[in-house]
């Protein structure tokens, strides 16, 4: 099975202190120390681990610039067999319509029976993955904690729906699916898988290689424009309530009626 997953280069929310920039056109990104998506790591894993029992490849993909190299690097560490960049200027600005075109660009140049994306990315749009699948005219499935791979059958998958509950699918290859956190246990990158792919030539396409117009992707083709970053301000403290379960909810009511929750 040949397996193309989705990763993005992002701020890594654990090491750093996000802020929003002056003028609120963006986050402060000096000094900010970036790892791959959590939601796309657990997708590579799950990749690896269809190949270990069903045999073929797993080719990662990023869109971003030179420095996104190290996250393709790392999850090749992992074990990824092929890395692929996407990268030029004219990517810059894109909104999540603009990465699927990408995407979808650089998955019809290869022969895959499956892609994954991990079910959001840093803005928590949860759009490309199925923006991609419509491109490619491909089933798609979101939120996927499970995946059973039955030999001369349609995959089978599980989904996360409200309520805790547990969604069964059978799905046709070649298909597109979103990968929940917790599927799987994403393995550990030692030092010794880093220097095994360290010399290893990772292919960077540009606009022109995929074949794609300068008005259909970046800031010119954006439907979709971020115009703020906020920091919510503060409201009132909640108010904790005391005493037995009759005077709390006695108490309760009256609070809902003073500020005419109810009647």
């Amino acid at each position: 099975m040949e397996i193309l997953v989705c990763v993005k280069r992002v701020p890594d929310s654990a090491e750093n202190e996000i802020s929003v920039s002056p003028g609120g056109a963006d986050i402060r990104r000096e000094d900010l120390v970036y790892s791959v998506n959590e939601w796309d790591n657990y997708a590579v894993e799950e990749a690896i681990q269809i190949v270990e029992r069903e045999g073929g490849n797993v080719t990662v993909v990023s869109v971003g610039d030179a420095e996104t190299e190290e996250i393709v690097r790392r999850e090749m560490a992992m074990g990824a067999a092929q890395g692929l960049l996407l990268t030029d200027a004219a990517f810059e600005g894109s909104d999540g319509l603009g990465i699927a075109t990408v995407l979808a660009a650089a998955a019809r140049k290869g022969q895959y029976d499956l892609i994954l994306t991990g079910a959001q990315a840093d803005d928590g749009a949860g759009q490309v993955g199925g923006m991609l699948a419509a491109m490619l005219d491909w089933p798609y499935a979101s939120l996927v904690n499970k995946i059973e791979v039955r030999e001369g059958h349609p995959l089978r998958i599980g989904r996360e729906i409200d309520g805790g509950n547990q969604e069964i699918s059978d799905i046709e290859t070649p298909c597109v699916l979103s990968i929940q956190t917790g599927i799987n246990e994403p393995r550990y990158v030692g030092i010794r898988g880093i220097r095994k792919v360290a010399s290893v030539e990772i292919p960077v396409l540009d606009a022109n290689a995929l074949g794609l117009a300068a008005d259909a992707i970046g800031a010119a083709g954006a439907k979709v424009k971020r115009v703020d970053y906020f920091v919510p301000e503060a409201g009132a403290s909640a108010e904790m309530l005391e005493g037995s379960t009759e005077e709390l909810a006695s108490r309760l009511v009256d609070l809902l009626k003073a500020k005419g929750g109810i009647r």
